[in-house]
Formats: structure tokens, C-alpha cells, sequence
């Protein structure tokens, strides 16, 4: 069983509090993290399109709104492409920040339940902070299978079954 799980979270858009992102969090990086069997702390912000944007501005130089953005904890080990990452040995994970603005709308355009998309990207995200990325098709191919089988045991429907042959 995986040492302590906390998603501690920081709510800085009150819709995000009506939506219930501290549960879904919760599950999300609980589900995670226990499916690679490792425990740790993330701590997610709730924020809006201008927050986000901003932090985009700041930490990546494109000065636009996205949907989740994350920092690891550890600067993670240089991995072959398509290779499971070293996960990192510390308690504290990292941080995700999640914009509700853009969050409402990827999921309305893409018909799927605002709670299902959140989760798919608190996961998303989640991954990232363990060291996967997606920057060649073999690190693509291999996050969005740990993707799918995470959210599987969620029981959140595959996100990218339209892209599957």
C-alpha cells in the first residue's frame, strides 16, 4: 500500500468551490499516485483564465490561458523516450494550478462532464509532476496509456478513444 496521499488544495476562484475540486483532486491524484504505488503531496490551486495566464506568462513566456500547469517537486532524471521515469523519492510531489474558465469550455466542446475533464487533467498533471511529459511520441504514447488505465479505474471514459485507430 502507497505511504500517505494528500491533495491539499488552494481555492482562489470560488467557482472552483461550487464544483467541488477539493474531492476531485482528491480522487484524482489519490488515483495517481496509488496506480504507480507512491504517495506524496500536490498541492492544486483553483484559479481563472487571468491567473493562469499570468502564471503561463511567468513561468513557460506564453502570455495566454491553458488549462492546468504544474511544477514538480524534484528536477527529474533524464529518461530514454518511451521509458517509464524515474519517480521522485520525496513526500512533497509538486503543484498544479487548474483554470476553470478554460476547463468549462474544453469540456462543453468536447461534450465530456466537467467533473470527468477536471479529473483527466488533475491526472494529467499529477503525471507530470512524477516525470512523464509528452515531448516525442514514445513519452506521448506511454503518459497517455497511464492516462487511460488511471482514469479507467476512476471510471472516467478513455479522453482520447476518438485518436485511438
Amino acid at each position: 500500500m502507497p505511504d500517505q496521499i494528500t491533495a491539499d488544495c488552494v481555492i482562489e476562484d470560488e467557482r472552483w468551490e461550487a464544483a467541488g475540486l477539493e474531492a476531485l483532486a482528491a480522487r484524482a491524484v489519490t488515483a495517481a499516485l496509488e496506480w504507480h504505488e507512491i504517495g506524496g503531496e500536490v498541492v492544486v490551486m483553483g484559479c481563472d483564465d487571468a491567473r493562469i495566464a499570468a502564471l503561463n506568462a511567468d513561468f513557460r513566456g506564453k502570455p495566454r490561458a491553458t488549462n492546468v500547469l504544474s511544477w514538480p517537486g524534484v528536477e527529474h532524471v533524464p529518461h530514454e523516450p518511451g521509458e517509464m521515469p524515474e519517480l521522485p523519492d520525496e513526500e512533497e510531489l509538486g503543484d498544479i494550478a487548474i483554470a476553470f474558465e478554460t476547463c468549462e469550455a474544453e469540456a462543453r466542446d468536447q461534450g465530456k462532464p466537467f467533473a470527468d475533464h477536471v479529473q483527466h487533467l488533475l491526472v494529467h498533471a499529477t503525471l507530470h509532476l512524477l516525470g512523464y511529459d509528452h515531448e516525442n511520441d514514445p513519452d506521448a504514447e506511454r503518459m497517455e496509456q497511464a492516462e487511460r488505465l488511471i482514469l479507467e479505474a476512476l471510471d472516467i471514459p478513455d479522453p482520447y478513444r476518438e485518436n485511438l485507430p
